[in-house]
């Protein structure tokens, strides 16, 4: 089965960019229009963050959206044919929030969301690092194609660290200088273990997972946004947050992360993942305080 698929998305990766956004153009209109994927989520998702906006306005920055969505499965797809060096053509960083973290001389941590496209993320940044990559990932179930993605993206160096199992992954890590890369900005499996705060006007939960890392391997805390510049390109701002997370209160460090969430997805909604569930949980009293 592997090389089966393997195959095939080797020999689609063969075919010009321009001709495989046809296909993303086509796949667009299939799951905006006929498909409807999860478009409930999404116009919900959207109504709740944006009140504000028209009907219209909604809907089109869904549309940009699963734009977005269905060029970034292309664009995976063309990583099997791409060499760093084409990805160096379409990512540009600025680096300042790590540059700043090396100088802590303590493992770096990047907070990220769910923005497309990430693979760029991975191939772009590790070749411009001072310090060995290291990225959170949620293995596929299709174990096939958990094998091309992973292959995929440790190709030039980043060290693959499974979110299941990730203790016994990255302990043998605890006490060498490298940075830590992961999506932050997951809706908890338990509401009862989150931080509970205002995201766009909502009580909202976040998981508590980033900070406490922070805390307990005594790092220093970057956030990062990445986002479309144009079709095919795209850039990462990192800004640093604090070099010892202890001296700040209890989720203080998750609040900053949110606001800073909200604050790029507002500049760029159409950029964000909306086609997964960030307001699954309504805030009951049990679950704590709401952090202000």
């Amino acid at each position: 089965m592997y090389y089966i698929l393997y195959g095939f998305l080797r020999f689609l990766s063969f075919f010009p960019l321009k001709v495989l956004y046809l296909l993303s153009d086509f796949a667009y209109g299939l799951m905006f229009y006929i498909f409807k994927y999860r478009r409930k989520v999404v116009m919900n998702n959207l109504f709740i963050a944006f009140p504000e906006k028209t009907e219209k306005e909604r809907k089109l920055i869904a549309k940009r959206f699963y734009h977005n969505l269905t060029d970034t499965f292309i664009e995976t797809i063309k990583f099997l044919d791409w060499k760093i060096e084409d990805i160096e053509k379409r990512f540009t960083c600025n680096l300042e929030g790590i540059e700043q973290g090396y100088k802590t001389g303590r493992p770096v941590h990047l907070l990220g969301m769910h923005n497309m496209n990430w693979e760029y993320v991975n191939w772009g940044l590790d070749r411009k690092l001072k310090l060995p990559f290291l990225g959170i990932y949620l293995p596929v179930a299709n174990k096939a194609f958990d094998q091309i993605m992973y292959n995929m993206r440790a190709r030039y160096g980043t060290v693959l660290i499974p979110a299941t199992g990730f203790k016994d992954a990255y302990i043998s890590w605890l006490k060498k200088p490298h940075i830590l890369a992961s999506a932050a900005d997951q809706s908890p499996a338990t509401p009862l273990n989150a931080y509970w705060m205002n995201f766009f006007d909502k009580p909202t939960a976040f998981i508590k997972g980033a900070e406490r890392g922070a805390r307990a391997n005594n790092a220093t805390v970057i956030f990062g946004h990445f986002y479309q510049t144009k079709r095919g390109h795209y850039h990462l701002h990192t800004k640093f947050i604090s070099d010892d997370v202890s001296k700040m209160q209890e989720g203080e460090m998750t609040k900053a992360f949110a606001s800073f969430v909200e604050s790029a997805i507002r500049s760029k909604p159409y950029n964000y993942l909306w086609s997964h569930r960030r307001w699954k949980h309504e805030w009951k009293p049990e679950y704590g305080d709401i952090i202000q």
